[in-house]
């Protein structure tokens, strides 16, 4: 009876101290990424576009699915979302129309694509399937899928986030890509706090987009996540700075820096707790200068919706990030 209590009580405190059960979620989360991985892979076999590209527009499409309000979220094993005008045709007098036949002659994209006869916007093949033909018709190299792409989306940045997802994946072979590392050493002497929305006055009024991390001058920064570099070099307010952008569609916004790591350049697979810089107070004028401020890391975070970009505040994510950097240490 007494080792009956002791194993309630341990499971008690467990329920505690991890309360979304964070051993089965990480669980359930590899057999996600087993399940996508065996659809990207079975479309990639049929119809001969490279699963990353797959696995990348599936990603992009759920990540805006997310963040927007006149969008469905997601609920199936893929997230891409096709309107009923454009899978069925926008003629069709029928948008829930399944009929492969009736969806071509109106001009749909709808395809079947596990075999049963129905073209169906709420099955996740048929969905993978139908993206997987559009792009087929410009070819399945990485010029001409760009090329689908862009007459698929409209817009430049999309496909250029698209593409570097797709990179990511190619890169490192792995769905799984959500690991984080805090900027800084975690046995260095640094402090910080909640800044974001802050007044800031130099250039004009305006608020902080970010969280400022004090620190000595040439202490090492680290990325905070695997992604691909978008952005490098001298900007009047962030002085040297650099921009990460992740497999979540968010961008990490680095300011301030003293330098960058060696060799490091625009379109770099970076990887977390890789250098990428070292803290300084660069910034608040014309290339080169700095002293304006005590040292310091800027950093920002920044999510795209496929129509805008906007600021979010960094800090919960920071502290946590500082919480399993230290465990991991």
């Amino acid at each position: 009876m007494r080792n009956f209590i002791h194993i309630i009580t341990i499971c008690f405190l467990l329920t505690l101290f991890y309360p979304e059960n964070v051993f089965a979620a990480d669980s359930e989360r590899e057999e996600l990424y087993q399940r996508r991985m065996v659809l990207y892979k079975k479309i990639e076999s049929v119809t001969f576009i490279p699963w990353y590209y797959l696995a990348a527009i599936d990603q992009y499409e759920r990540n805006i699915r997310s963040v927007r309000k006149d969008l469905p979220k997601p609920t199936g094993l893929t997230g891409i979302y096709i309107p009923a005008e454009k899978w069925c045709g926008l003629l069709n007098p029928d948008q829930e129309d399944t009929n492969p036949l009736s969806i071509k002659i109106f001009g749909g994209i709808g395809q079947d694509g596990n075999g049963d006869g129905k073209a169906e916007r709420t099955n996740d093949e048929d969905v993978l399937y139908t993206m997987a033909n559009y792009l087929l018709n410009f070819g399945t190299d990485e010029d001409h899928i760009k090329i689908g792409l862009w007459e698929y989306y409209k817009r430049d940045k999309t496909v250029g986030i698209i593409v570097s997802f797709a990179k990511m994946y190619h890169t490192w072979q792995t769905l799984n890509l959500e690991e984080h590392h805090f900027p800084l050493p975690i046995r260095a002497n640094f402090s910080y706090r909640d800044t974001w929305g802050d007044a800031r006055g130099w250039g004009g009024r305006r608020i902080h987009e970010g969280t400022d991390i004090f620190a000595d001058y040439g202490v090492n920064v680290y990325s905070t996540c695997y992604g691909v570099i978008e952005m490098k070099g001298w900007n009047k307010y962030g002085g040297w700075r650099l921009g990460i952008r992740d497999i979540n569609n968010t961008y990490h916004y680095f300011a301030h820096l003293n330098g960058f790591a060696k060799d490091l350049k625009l379109g770099d697979m970076v990887k977390p707790g890789q250098l990428i810089g070292s803290v300084g107070s660069s910034g608040y004028g014309p290339p080169g200068t700095a002293g304006k401020f005590p040292p310091h890391l800027h950093y920002g975070m920044y999510k795209d919706n496929g129509k805008t970009e906007w600021s979010f505040d960094p800090f919960p994510h920071l502290k946590r990030w500082e919480r399993e950097t230290k465990n991991k240490k």
